[in-house]
Parts: C-alpha cells; sequence; structure tokens
C-alpha cells in the first residue's frame, strides 16, 4: 500500500461468518473472513481488527466504515450502516458493470437482485423467513450426515443418481435425510439431493423475479460447486466469475460505499 493512500473499510456481519475488506485508491487492499460465533458485535470487531493486521495499518488511517448484514446494528465503530442488498449490488458492480442479476446465499437468507447500469438495485426478492435454501439448511444437513460443511460440494459430484428431497422445511428434510439413510441410499447421492434442493428453492425465486444473462452467484453457498452446478442447470444460465472470493462481495459494496459516502461528504 503506498503511504498516504485513502483507506476505507467495510464490515460485513452475517450469521454464520464476519467479512471485512480494506479499499484503497486503487482497489482492494485486504480482506478477512471469520465465523460469527455467538457474538456478533466481538466477530465484527475482530474481523476488522484483522483486515486492518493484513494491511499493516491502524484505525486512525480508515477514513469511513461502513457496516452491513443482519449483525450491523451491533458495529457501533462504523459512521454508517446500509442493507446487505445494496452492498451485494455495489459489491458486484464494483468487479464487473456488466453484471445484472447478483444471486446470494447466505446464512440464513437468500436473496436475488438485479441491478442498473449504475450498480444500484431496482428490483429483488428475498427468503428470510425460512432456513431453507440457505446456508444454515446445508450446515444442518452436514451435521446429520457426519459430514464436513465445507467438502459437501466436491463430495457430491460423485453421485450417480440424486435422492429426491421432497420437504423445504429444515427440520422435516432432516428427518427424510436420516430416512434415507436408514435405507442404505448413498451418503454421495443425498447430498446431491439435497444441493437440487436448495437449487429450486432459490432457482424458483429467481424465475419469479428474472434474471439476466449477465448474472454473479455470491455469498458463502456459492464457494459448494455442488450447489452452483445444480443452480445453474436448473436455470440454464453459467454465472459469471467474479475473480474474488465470492463471500466478501457484501463487504466490498460497504466499503465501495464507504469510499463513495467520504468523497460526497
Amino acid at each position: 500500500m503506498a503511504t498516504g493512500d485513502a483507506l476505507f473499510a467495510g464490515i460485513d456481519v452475517g450469521s454464520l461468518t464476519a467479512k471485512s475488506v480494506l479499499m484503497g485508491n486503487n482497489g482492494i487492499v485486504s480482506y478477512a473472513v471469520m465465523d460469527t460465533g455467538t457474538n456478533p458485535k466481538k466477530a465484527g470487531e475482530t474481523v476488522f481488527a484483522k483486515v486492518l493486521h493484513e494491511a499493516g495499518s491502524e484505525r486512525p488511517e480508515i477514513r469511513y466504515a461502513v457496516g452491513t448484514g443482519y449483525g450491523r446494528v451491533s458495529l457501533s465503530f462504523v459512521d454508517r450502516t446500509i442493507t446487505e442488498l445494496t452492498c451485494h449490488a455495489r459489491g458486484a458492480h464494483f468487479l464487473d458493470p456488466s453484471i445484472r442479476t447478483v444471486i446470494d446465499i447466505g446464512g440464513q437468507d437468500s436473496k436475488v437482485i438485479n441491478l442498473n447500469a449504475d450498480g444500484s438495485m431496482f428490483d429483488f426478492v428475498m427468503n428470510d423467513k425460512c432456513a431453507a435454501g440457505t446456508g444454515r439448511f446445508l450446515q444442518v444437513m452436514a451435521r446429520a450426515l457426519e459430514l464436513d460443511l465445507e467438502a459437501m460440494g466436491t463430495f457430491s459430484l460423485s453421485a450417480r443418481k440424486p435422492s429426491r428431497i421432497n420437504s423445504t422445511c429444515t427440520v422435516f428434510a432432516e428427518s427424510e435425510v436420516v430416512s434415507l439413510l436408514a435405507s442404505g441410499e448413498a451418503k454421495q447421492d443425498i447430498v446431491a439431493g439435497l444441493h437440487l434442493s436448495v437449487a429450486r428453492r432459490v432457482g424458483n425465486m429467481a424465475k419469479r423475479l428474472g434474471i439476466h444473462e449477465r448474472t454473479v452467484f455470491v455469498g458463502g453457498v456459492a464457494k459448494n460447486v455442488g450447489v452452483r452446478n445444480a443452480l445453474e442447470d436448473f436455470l440454464e444460465v453459467h454465472f459469471t466469475p467474479l475473480g474474488e472470493d465470492p463471500q466478501i462481495i457484501g463487504a466490498l459494496g460497504a466499503a465501495v460505499l464507504a469510499k463513495g459516502q467520504y468523497l460526497k461528504e
């Protein structure tokens, strides 16, 4: 980082992970991701400290900071808080201005956002009332299957015949998984079936809203290659690669907005 480079911060505290991005005059300087745990306030402070350490910077060097995510209300050290819908839109637009649709699957909700040419949001649909089709859903299923959550995507690629998961309710779907295991179905097939269930849930939301050719998939679940492939097949699209960790897009958008707000003021 060049001496005197202005720094702007975005902190996104989600239900499962906390993310932070530092932005300078020429783009991303550093970023960090960690588990939120049971204390969103502490997670936000810690991930912010991590990203500052990574950049070799200190808090007084930050010109402006924006908080987002469900835990944004606990971030007393930021200058402003902004909804994650707006932040995800701006983060994706910053990396690729041609993007017109953002599909985000996070820990406790899933959302589809359509963007204007300037990166602002003009329409969206969101599922925040039920854990189905979210990272929490997959977390519960991984526990039931005694599998590592982060390995589920690759594990599912060896499936021969994906199991049919009929329930969209997390509790009932977990019971289905237990029954499928008892009946002798392969774990790979069950995991692939779960990924298809998520893809149908989120994909139907996207179809109702309407998506564009230039679409990106972001959020922690976007790292799951099984869900990614299933969602691409369901929507008959190929997601546009962004070139950055899909989990930091909300925090990146918050940093972009922090820079814009500082210059505006």
